[in-house]
């Protein structure tokens, strides 16, 4: 099995999930299966999926191959921009967990606000009612920017446990993750490792790498975790898997985070990801 323990936060509603999480986008089908039991093999608990990957059943399936119980899990999944209306997102709800064989998610999130739609409190509301009704454990969102979160606070006075947002050194979102903090949201990161090669071949990650033994992705993982976020690193390789998983036993400089944080740019962030105008999801 594993050797490497991931530790627990604590969320506003008084559950935990892992300070670390396995990404699944694009784990799909009998390879995504076997991606995904090696991931839980090697200690992974916090899997992270969505209705639009369109991979929930394997996630079931890798849950039940693997052989670990349901409970030592956190499993994720999110709710589609085109399903928030009440009706369509409480059978969505259903939907996922038909696909997945399970009894319940553990957290399920609002995959995008779709401001121009203007249904994303409905959607947070059907949410909530999904939870009174055990079909999930905790609720959360996904790309939400401040206003987003502002409105469902004043609309239902309950904010989300997680903001799950694009975060990485070259679009770090300090706004937002002191924002989240500050309403107690726990920020998740996806594509925490830049989805790009080029990030691997940046001078100053590669130095801190050097000096403290450490892969490049290492040193990524564990800013993340010193910056308070929750990163999400997709991998299918039993050799990353186990590399990204190992960032708990090592901190990094003020210095080291400080060259890290200066790598932000204006440009950062992955093309056509603006959560204010973006709704495919």
């Amino acid at each position: 099995m594993h050797d490497i323990a991931i530790p627990d936060i604590t969320l506003n509603d008084g559950r935990t999930m892992p300070a670390l999480g396995l990404g699944t986008y694009r784990l799909n089908g009998s390879a995504g299966v076997e991606a995904l039991v090696r991931g839980i093999d090697a200690g992974y608990q916090l899997l992270d999926s969505a209705f639009n990957y369109e991979n929930e059943g394997a996630v079931g399936r890798a849950v039940r191959r693997a052989g670990v119980d349901r409970e030592e899990l956190f499993l994720v999944s999110k709710l589609p921009g085109r399903h928030q209306r009440r009706e369509e997102a409480l059978r969505t709800v259903e939907e996922s967990l038909y696909r997945a064989g399970l009894d319940y998610w553990d957290l399920y999130l609002i995959h995008w606000p779709n401001p121009r739609q203007g249904l994303y409190v409905e959607a947070w509301r059907t949410l909530l009612e999904a939870r009174e009704r055990g079909l999930i454990r905790s609720a959360g969102v996904c790309n939400f920017l401040p206003e987003h979160l502002d409105t469902l606070v004043r609309e239902t006075g309950v904010a989300p446990v997680v903001n799950q947002v694009e975060l990485h050194p070259y679009f770090s979102q300090k706004e937002q993750v002191a924002f989240d903090r500050r309403h107690d949201i726990v920020t998740q990161a996806w594509s925490p490792l830049a989805r790009t090669i080029n990030i691997m071949k940046e001078k100053a990650l590669l130095e801190i790498a050097g000096v403290t033994g450490k892969t490049v992705s290492q040193v990524v993982l564990r800013w993340h975790i010193q910056s308070g976020t929750v990163p999400l690193p997709k991998s299918a390789s039993p050799e990353r898997q186990a590399e990204n998983m190992n960032v708990f036993n090592f901190e990094l400089c003020d210095a080291d985070m400080a060259a890290i944080d200066a790598l932000a740019r204006p440009d950062g962030r992955l093309k056509g990801q603006d959560p204010a105008v973006y709704e495919e999801f």
